[in-house]
């Protein structure tokens, strides 16, 4: 049975916030709490996104009166999982569990 790195997104709303760094440093911050003892081991990070116009890395972050949405990637090591489509499922159970009520995406799903 493979092991498989499963990277899903979710998106983070932050209020009251001035800046963009700083609603991705809470939305970072809140997510780990959350994870943090049952799934420590998820790795959490800024999502990132593509510009569809010069094809360059841009923050999946914006603050809008000041509350903000943020993406994040979070990433999860399965292993021994019978298939990709088993793997997603643990990753979204554990991550779930975690973070209830907290949309969550599958990004990218690779067999290590």
């Amino acid at each position: 049975m493979p092991d498989y790195m499963v990277t899903l997104e979710s998106a983070w709303i932050i209020k009251d916030v001035k800046t963009m760094d700083d609603a991705i440093s809470i939305a970072i911050g809140e997510a780990g709490k959350r994870l943090n003892p049952a799934a420590k081991y998820v790795e959490i990070e800024s999502g990132m996104t593509m510009c569809p116009l010069c094809n360059k890395p841009l923050s999946c972050a914006v603050v809008v009166a000041n509350t903000a949405l943020v993406g994040l990637t979070l990433q999860m090591k399965v292993f021994r999982a019978e298939s990709e489509e088993h793997a997603v499922r643990i990753a979204k159970s554990v991550i779930g569990k975690a973070l209830r009520d907290v949309p969550l995406n599958v990004q990218d799903v690779q067999e290590l």
